[in-house]
């Protein structure tokens, strides 16, 4: 029999929905971005804007090149969509992800049918074009951002002392291969004061672009005339910032272990304050052995859903203690039967977990290691191995993949 919400409890859904609603509509505007009129516009329902939606739609949750890096195409011939999306280098995975799902979806706001545009965050940048970006040095989308002080006093000493540490930082991070070009630091200026400054380049550029990138952001700062106590040059493919204040975290060299994107995104967490006004300008091999793994397909498709009936317990469990009666909350699933109807090929999952490759390790488990994976299809997946040396019996297996089976929801 069908059950009606009380008004109370209809009142409560609304409000839990128009929350989620607005926390998903709210994203935080671009330090800077841009759309390119001149390089043609796509029409509305067409497939270069599905290829688009789609390629967007899943670029947050990929693992990129594992430091905060993705360079992502979809599509074929003239409707073929190509993105790059870069996080700071010192960027936690949680602020990543959330940065690049916000400019995911903040610059098809801004630019609603350009083929070409790009958006900068203070934690990430994003950039998606009808042609390959991919190892080009770009220069044509310049911004600067400075504090409004001036350096009062030394300036040419100030000025001295900027460009050394910029030349030394600069060559960190166009040495660091084609993970990661990024770099920060320190040095002492004039008047007791510590300048501290971060490089980044795309790491797809070459050691000589890179160089030659965040030379022309120098040039960019000393085109303001007055020197000034901070600043920071957005270029297309680096950028270069600094203070007289510490700014960024303390970074390691361990890849970014990715979280997937929250349903309302969190804005990226702000710079530590500045005393300053600021202006803009500027438009690993692994065993071969074949194995029986257990397989937990994840669906973000099931996110909505598993909200919804959050919302339906809570109303039927609170219903169901004033009456003191139990009911049970969800229909019974399906149960699988045999074990053969888990089992993928160990190829299909060599490749899903890039070799069951340790970046991809989820955890150990009594009888082997878990590791994450994606499939062909889109779909995450936790993968169990076990290990060789694990005392747990063949059919003990199987029944343990069973036992799994049976605590999941179908659609999982």
């Amino acid at each position: 029999m069908a059950r009606i919400l009380s008004p109370s409890g209809t009142l409560f859904f609304i409000l839990f929905i128009l929350l989620i609603s607005q926390a998903v509509a709210q994203l935080p505007d671009f330090q800077s971005c841009f759309c390119l009129y001149d390089k043609g516009n796509y029409t509305a329902n067409s497939i270069y804007q599905s290829n688009l939606n789609h390629l967007l739609s899943i670029l947050p949750s990929q693992r990129g090149n594992g430091y905060g890096f993705f360079n992502l195409s979809y599509g074929n011939s003239s409707d073929q969509v190509y993105a790059i999306g870069m996080c700071r280098g010192d960027a936690k995975p949680d602020v990543c992800s959330s940065c690049l799902n916000n400019a995911t979806q903040r610059l098809t706001q801004i630019c609603p049918n350009q083929k070409e545009a790009g958006g900068w965050y203070e934690y990430c940048m994003l950039r998606y074009s009808n042609r390959s970006m991919f190892g080009h040095l770009e220069t044509g989308q310049t911004v600067l951002i400075w504090n409004l002080q001036n350096v009062t006093s030394n300036v040419d000493n100030f000025t001295t002392d900027l460009r050394s540490l910029l030349d030394r930082l600069k060559n960190q991070a166009a040495a660091g291969g084609s993970l990661r070009k990024f770099a920060t630091g320190n040095i002492m200026a004039p008047d007791f004061q510590t300048l501290y400054a971060l490089v980044q380049c795309t790491p797809d550029l070459s050691l000589l672009d890179c160089n030659n990138c965040l030379d022309y952001t120098f040039k960019e700062i000393l085109r303001l005339g007055d020197m000034k106590t901070g600043g920071k040059v957005i270029i297309t493919s680096c950028n270069f910032m600094y203070e007289t204040h510490l700014f960024y975290e303390s970074t390691a060299d361990a890849p970014l272990a990715l979280s997937p994107p929250s349903l309302a995104p969190i804005s990226s967490p702000p710079s530590p304050p500045s005393p300053n006004n600021t202006t803009t300008t500027g438009g690993n091999g692994g065993n071969t052995s074949r194995n029986i793994v257990i397989i937990t397909v994840v669906s973000s498709s099931v996110v909505a859903l598993v909200l919804f009936i959050s919302v339906c317990a809570c109303l039927a469990l609170t219903r169901a203690k004033r009456r003191d009666k139990t009911r049970p909350l969800y229909e019974p699933v399906e149960e699988i039967e045999s074990v053969e109807s888990l089992q993928y090929s160990f190829d299909t999952i060599e490749v899903a977990t890039d070799n069951f490759s340790e970046a991809n390790k989820l955890g150990q488990g009594g009888f082997g290691p878990v590791y994450r994976g994606r499939l062909t299809n889109g779909q995450d997946i936790a993968v169990k191995r076990l290990s060789r040396d694990s005392g747990q019996g063949n059919q003990e297996f199987k029944n343990e993949v069973l036992l799994v089976a049976k605590l999941q929801h179908r659609n999982l």
